[in-house]
């Protein structure tokens, strides 16, 4: 079995708190909602992710035999559960915002409707599936915005912490508007554009930067793109003018050059210039190595003759904001509306909804939290997803989640587009929600007060 598709990648917690609502008998039906309680620091919106692989992992759920037997083999758990679990499957509904929304603090974007059984097992993998990947795409699509239309790369897979978060970083900053990756399995798994060039040990391994360029050329013509900050970013940007008309004279054109380290600014003009004084005006200069957003805008705000960027560490760690304050919690059991209340980390009750208003410009305006049956004006965002453990229709392509995506960036408030923090997106809280976190806090101060 895929080890990434088990329902023994969760938490012992989950497992105990299973064979204990079996044997109290707690298996009515559970709402679960997950959310980002803040924002980061450095985060005026989020982008949400990974919704496709979160349906598939709860279509896909039941334990294997093989599974089960080590489960019996631990000698922690009831005969009992371990029955239950051979039959176990996801048989809940979930409502979620489309993968590539952009959403706020409390905002739920995904609820689960199951019984309480099946809604508390899913907890741990869930909150993995959906949180790295909108981490990932929330950053992704601040790069996007800081070098706008700029192609960029997703050069991250040797930094990111683990193979299973390479591969999903890959597709994560595809959803947000990055136009491919260096990961080949994404290319294999999801249809990804594939991108890359060559190492500097390439070059090293020739006795000189010339027959390096001419062998990779002789062997790679096709999409050629030549790394020259080897030794002097310069002189290899000449030895590129002088190699072009013998590559040219055997039906190879050199598309582009890379630059991975020094003052990318400063090389990309004396590159370009040296490249155009060449008659190489079509070549194109695409730049990489240890870049973020800020980066990018930067560039962008002076103008530099850089056509594309490679980008790996930043993205795929997001480095400024690798985690957030997510959580998964249980908004409703048995038909009564439920909260945590505990310091700092309150919840709001209820089944919930978002609703979201635009201005005249078509940029968003404003959102309203409230509960799911309360009515306000604008678009609400949580939409069904899956009946009964199945989708209500076939999944977007990635393709349309990506348009859907740069959508939803182009209706952002013009700062927040800009990436100025000190811009606070309006969410109100409707008065419908008040009003039944006022009547949940009333049953829990009831509840506490009698002996």
């Amino acid at each position: 079995m895929d080890p990434w598709n088990s329902p023994l990648l969760t938490d012992l917690y989950q497992l105990n708190m299973l064979q204990a609502c079996l044997e109290a008998g707690q298996t009515d039906t559970a709402v679960f909602e997950f959310f980002v309680r803040a924002l980061p620091d450095r985060r005026g919106f989020l982008m949400a992710a990974g919704l496709e692989q979160a349906l598939d992992w709860l279509e896909r759920l039941c334990f294997s035999e093989d599974e089960l037997t080590w489960l019996a083999s631990t000698g922690r758990f009831s005969s009992r559960l371990l029955d239950a679990l051979r039959g176990l499957r996801f048989t809940g509904d979930v409502e979620a915002m489309p993968e590539g929304s952009i959403f706020f603090g409390n905002e739920p974007i995904l609820r689960v409707v199951a019984p309480m059984p099946e809604a508390q097992l899913v907890e741990s993998r869930l909150i993995n599936i959906l949180h790295f990947q909108t981490v990932v795409a929330s950053k992704a699509a601040r790069m996007v915005l800081a070098a706008p239309g700029k192609s960029l790369i997703d050069f991250g897979l040797r930094r990111a912490h683990g193979g299973e978060a390479g591969l999903m970083a890959a597709r994560a900053s595809y959803v947000a508007g990055f136009d491919g990756t260096a990961t080949v399995m994404a290319g294999q798994r999801f249809g990804i554009p594939l991108s890359g060039t060559m190492a500097h040990s390439f070059i090293e391994a020739f006795d000189d930067e010339a027959s390096a360029f001419e062998a990779f050329a002789q062997a790679r013509p096709k999409g050629l793109v030549l790394l020259i900050d080897t030794y002097d970013t310069e002189h290899a940007a000449r030895r590129v003018v002088a190699l072009a008309p013998r590559l040219r004279a055997q039906g190879i054109d050199i598309n582009g050059v890379r630059i991975d380290s020094g003052d990318l600014d400063a090389l990309s003009r004396s590159v370009r210039r040296i490249l155009d004084e060449g008659g190489l005006k079509d070549v194109i200069i695409f730049a990489s190595g240890g870049l973020d957003e800020d980066d990018l805008r930067e560039f962008t705000r002076r103008g530099a003759p850089i056509d594309g960027y490679g980008v790996g560490t930043s993205l795929t760690t997001s480095s400024d904001a690798p985690a957030l304050d997510c959580a998964y919690k249980l908004e409703e059991y048995a038909g009564k509306a439920r909260r945590k209340h505990s310091l700092g980390k309150a919840t709001w009750p209820g089944r919930k909804q978002v609703w979201r208003s635009y201005g005249p410009d078509g940029r968003m305006s404003g959102d309203v939290l409230s509960t799911g049956s309360d009515r306000q004006a604008g678009e609400p965002l949580l939409k069904p997803v899956m009946r009964g453990g199945r989708r209500v229709a076939p999944s977007p392509s990635l393709g349309d989640v990506r348009a859907f995506s740069a959508g939803e960036l182009a209706r952002l408030p013009e700062p927040l587009r800009r990436l100025e923090l000190e811009t606070v997106y309006p969410v109100s809280v409707g008065q419908a929600l008040i009003d039944l976190t006022a009547d949940v806090d009333g049953m829990i101060e009831a509840a506490e007060a009698r002996p």
